[in-house]
């Protein structure tokens, strides 16, 4: 645990730095490593290519068990504090899901509203801020300075459920920081005007989601810190951009 809640302390100072924070999106124990040698301070696991890379599907149909199994190894496999996606949390109370994510060494979480073992229902806004709250008291009870990144999908669902896609996010993010969120992941954003209305609303790190090699709808790491971004991370992308790069090297031997 002492390593943990060392590794804790050093990913909520990133956080708190007032820098742009790029904490590469990874899959396995082989992308640990090359993320940690091209020199990232940290790493994030994505529940979709994990999900992918173990011949499942994202949206919480991994066996939250297996997919620990795979946090523990990431995490043994380089000496960098990391945090791991755990989607709505897989059906378990905070205090249980926090519990579990520390026992494998991960020291931050992101935690989304959309529920998809439940037909994909959104929480209601105080329903998801209370659910990072309790997983918040449930890291503090334990003494670890566990950064949640509170993610909403309001702008990505769109019109077709939220009036008001991005006011709607706003607010979201604005409850999760009081509850505890030492970050915020609206996902879905594509525009300056976007980036900088949720900027504006808190005071936590706002995540984005950024492609390796092109970057941002608003443009690279140097447009992306003119904005007030402090998180990047990488989604699925980066593994995807692998697959497509491979696929298009490798079919010169299928000729």
């Amino acid at each position: 645990m002492s390593n943990v809640k060392a590794h804790a302390q050093d990913l909520a100072e990133q956080h708190e730095s007032g820098e742009l924070l790029v904490l590469p999106t990874v899959w396995d124990t082989w992308s640990a490593t090359v993320a940690a040698e091209a020199g990232f301070s940290g790493l994030t696991i994505g529940s979709h290519p994990v999900a992918d890379a173990i011949g499942s599907a994202d949206g919480e149909n991994m066996n939250f068990s297996e997919y620990l199994e795979v946090i523990k190894r990431i995490v043994s496999a380089v000496d960098l504090p990391v945090s791991a996606d755990v989607e709505s949390g897989y059906g378990l109370k905070a205090e249980e899901l926090i519990t579990r994510l520390l026992e494998a060494g991960a020291v931050g979480a992101n935690i989304e509203d959309v529920v998809h073992t439940e037909g994909k229902r959104v929480r209601e806004r105080q329903e998801h801020a209370d659910y990072i709250a309790a997983a918040r008291q449930a890291a503090d009870d334990a003494g670890v300075d566990f950064v949640i990144n509170g993610r909403t999908d309001a702008v990505k669902l769109g019109s077709e459920v939220y009036q008001d896609p991005l006011g709607e996010a706003v607010e979201r993010v604005r409850l999760m920081e009081q509850a505890g969120a030492r970050a915020v992941y609206p996902v879905g954003l594509s525009t300056a005007a976007e980036v900088s209305a949720v900027v504006e609303a808190t005071s936590v790190p706002v995540n984005a989601t950024a492609h390796p090699v092109d970057g941002h709808g608003v443009g690279h790491i140097q447009e992306l810190k003119k904005l007030g971004v402090r998180r990047v991370t990488f989604g699925p992308l980066w593994q995807k951009w692998l697959g497509d790069v491979s696929a298009k090297q490798l079919a010169k031997w299928t000729d």
